[in-house]
């Protein structure tokens, strides 16, 4: 008994601290709709100490540190984002799993970045005909997004479990056939790198602005239906009839919640809880 006590000890000692399975861990990345660009509103602002934020960025407005955990209060991305869907997926998964369940956000984005950006053997390359205004964001992740995700992924991993991904973006390949692909070629990195199975770990993926919201972009969700033909284990989250902007490319605070919910909704649906009793 005294050696499996002090083996226990010795494990815990070696890791600095023991992973908790009920910790939930979820990546975010995309462009600008992930990045977030509604204006956050005062309901946004309550939220349950089980949901939480790797913070990805140092914030000093939000008194945030990078690679530190806090409650998901919005901003999720960097200091003065927007609300994303990933505030309302995280807020809905909370109040539908078990109370021993924490869920845990990793929100790295771009706004008007092309999922090349996220191509960590190629991004340097579609850098270097990006606009200043995107460089000055990117700064933010020390000029590699995808190397920041796979950075806060791994801090996260001696915490909790990496159990999906979220991916919103599609606007700047708009009517790009090869999209799937690409968004294949990011997923298989992180995979590899995170040492993740692609079996237990499902990509979930979010349709642009719809058609009946007038979506500019809308064509592109033909492209992003098709990529379970390409990644068996992603799923494709409807936007249809999510309220969007005056600019028909961003969704309004009301239509992030609802996507939200959706994203949520279908992770529910995969861990096992039935849908039909989703608060």
């Amino acid at each position: 008994m005294k050696f499996f006590l002090f083996f226990g000890l010795f494990l815990l000692s070696i890791n600095g601290f023991a992973k908790d399975p009920n910790f939930y861990v979820f990546l975010c990345f995309g462009q600008s709709n992930m990045e977030g660009n509604a204006r956050i509103e005062a309901q946004d602002t309550l939220v349950d100490s089980r949901f939480q934020v790797l913070e990805a960025t140092d914030c000093a407005n939000l008194g945030r540190t990078k690679g530190k955990w806090y409650p998901a209060v919005p901003p999720l991305c960097r200091c003065k984002t927007g609300l994303t869907p990933a505030d309302y997926f995280g807020r809905t998964l909370v109040a539908n799993l078990p109370e021993k369940v924490k869920i845990g956000i990793i929100n790295v984005a771009i706004g008007g970045c092309k999922i090349e950006l996220f191509d960590k053997d190629n991004y340097q390359s579609y850098l270097a005909t990006a606009p200043q205004w995107m460089l000055n964001m990117v700064k933010d992740y020390d000029g590699n997004p995808y190397g920041r995700l796979v950075e806060m992924a791994k801090l996260a991993q001696k915490d909790g479990v990496i159990k999906g991904i979220l991916i919103h973006q599609g606007e700047s390949n708009t009517n790009d056939t090869l999209w799937t692909k690409k968004v294949k070629l990011v997923y298989d990195n992180l995979m590899k790198d995170l040492k993740l199975k692609p079996k237990k770990v499902p990509l979930l993926a979010g349709e642009l602005v719809s058609a009946d919201q007038g979506g500019a972009c809308a064509s592109m969700n033909a492209i992003i239906g098709t990529l379970p033909k390409v990644i068996p284990n992603s799923y494709v989250i409807s936007s249809t009839g999510c309220p969007a902007a005056k600019d028909h490319l961003h969704f309004l605070a009301e239509g992030y919640r609802t996507l939200g919910k959706r994203y949520a909704i279908q992770m529910l649906s995969l861990l096992g809880y039935p849908v039909a009793d989703i608060k």
